[in-house]
Order: C-alpha cells, then sequence, then structure tokens
C-alpha cells in the first residue's frame, strides 16, 4: 500500500524548509515520468537501492547513474525519472533560496543540475542513508535527517536581507514588481541584487519569477475546475496567449492542452508516455 508521510520542521529550521517527506510501497502504473521544474532545491534519498536514475530529456532509454543520495538543484527546465526509485524514497524539499546555508557552493552553480550528495558533503551523505536505513518508524527518520542537516549548515541559518525581501515581495504581490523598483526600494544595485539573489536562490530574480507563475497555472489546472485557458493567462500576468504557452512549452515540454488535469496532488510529476 502507497503511504506518503510528511514532517514540517519548527523555527529556525523551518524558515528554510518546506517540508521533509517519506514515500513507501509507490507502484506507479507507468515506467517514467516528468517531473516539472518548482525553482527549488530538494535532496533525495532512495532507501531501496544506493541509485537514483535521472533519463536524458531526448533519448529517455539512456540515462546517468547517481548514488542514492543526490542534489537536485533548483531547475527551470523538466527532468526524466524512473518511477521504481519512489518505492522507498525520502526527501527534503527546501524553500526558495532555503538550501544555500547547507551547499557549501552557491546555489546558481547546482542550476538544472543533480549531484551525488557525497560530492558537497563527503562521507557524511552515506552516514546519512545508513542511520536512516536503520530507523525503525518515519517520524525515527525525520528527526535524524533534522538534526542532521541542521549539523551540515557551513553558513549563518539568514538570508541577504535583500533576497529575503525580493522573495516575500515576488510571493504577495506578484507579476507586477519589476528589478528596477525592487533594487530601488531596498537600496542596491541592481547587478549586485541579481548577483546575490542568483546565488543564494539559484536562479536569477526574472527567471525564478517565471518558475513559480508556471507553477501558479498547475495550481489552477488542479482545482478540478473547468478550464479556462485565456482567464489562467490572464490571471497569471501573462501579456498574451502566445507568451502564456510559450512559457509553459519551456518549463514542461508540453503545450497547455496536453497537461493531465487528473493528477491530484503530483501536479509536478507527469507521467512520460514512451
Amino acid at each position: 500500500m502507497a503511504v506518503n508521510y510528511a514532517y514540517i520542521p519548527r523555527p529556525p529550521l523551518g524558515d528554510f524548509v518546506s517540508l521533509f517527506w517519506l514515500y513507501e510501497g509507490y507502484e506507479l502504473p507507468y515506467v517514467k515520468e516528468r517531473v516539472l521544474p518548482t525553482g527549488t532545491v530538494e535532496v533525495v534519498i532512495n532507501l531501496r537501492e544506493d541509485a537514483l536514475w535521472i533519463f536524458d530529456r531526448q533519448h529517455t532509454n539512456r540515462a546517468q547513474r547517481f548514488d542514492g543520495c543526490l542534489v537536485c538543484g533548483a531547475h527551470s527546465e523538466y527532468f526524466v525519472i524512473d518511477t521504481a526509485q519512489q518505492s522507498s524514497i525520502i526527501g527534503v524539499n527546501f524553500k526558495p533560496g532555503g538550501a544555500f546555508p547547507f551547499l557549501r557552493l552557491p546555489a546558481n552553480e547546482l542550476h538544472n543540475m543533480h549531484v551525488s550528495l557525497d560530492t558537497l558533503w563527503g562521507s557524511a551523505a552515506n552516514d546519512l542513508r545508513q542511520q536512516l536505513l536503520a530507523a525503525q518508524t518515519p517520524e525515527a527518520r525525520f528527526r535524524i535527517f533534522e538534526r542532521f542537516l541542521l549539523a551540515q549548515a557551513s553558513r549563518p541559518l539568514a538570508r541577504h536581507p535583500a533576497v529575503a525581501f525580493a522573495l516575500h515581495e515576488f510571493q504577495h504581490v506578484p507579476h507586477t514588481q519589476t528589478i528596477a523598483s525592487m533594487t530601488q526600494q531596498i537600496g542596491i544595485s541592481q547587478r549586485r541584487f541579481i548577483q546575490v539573489f542568483n546565488e543564494e536562490v539559484g536562479l536569477t530574480p526574472k527567471l525564478f519569477c517565471r518558475v513559480r507563475r508556471f507553477q501558479e497555472v498547475l495550481r489552477l489546472i488542479g482545482n478540478g475546475q473547468q478550464i479556462d485557458w485565456a482567464e489562467i493567462s490572464w490571471v497569471c500576468g501573462y501579456f498574451d496567449q502566445a507568451h502564456f504557452i510559450h512559457d509553459f512549452q519551456a518549463f514542461s515540454g508540453l503545450n497547455p492542452s496536453a497537461y493531465p488535469h487528473d493528477l491530484g496532488e503530483r501536479l509536478n510529476h507527469v507521467p512520460l508516455s514512451e
């Protein structure tokens, strides 16, 4: 039986982590799926076997093998995974810019990339996986993961003030903020703002906003109501239908009409037909 567990940590870690999650017993009726970009960083650990596979987007019979502990950098394009690896898997999803204190390198160096966790954390990555395998309950696994993550912080758990302000504004005043108006409010040059945002979040401010707007589109599609594409594109701040379709295709590889409307909570996991 498929079971999905989740744990939301309290501050200070909760200011940087959206949630820890655990999938057990997932057996999906298809072999591969597209994972759509969210603009955030994730750490994934396969508890079933010490391997994870990421497939070539153009030639999905080719795959790159990683160790069972993997960092998924902030993406602005979809990638393809093997659904079998979801049968027993745990991970942590960071808030935008939340992974930066734990990465030991600028987040933009992981843009659209997957990297074995030991590249960043050395042998500690395998130690974490072994401790998670030995734990008997989901709660115990989450506690281990939480303690481990706090111990790996290589920087203070704080965002650059300009990044913190920008993320708040992008969330609460979407589609209206420009880089020029943002930098005027925070008293920093546009060049410096883009640099620190890119280093902490992993995407430029403009690209981050485009990805988050795409995510807003997916939420509206998945709300179970009849879809009005013109209304969705207007609500989400697109200039016109052509602009909307261009972004949707760029991030998902699909036309909007080809996106399945019955994915439930798995809005970012699209079955891949071979």
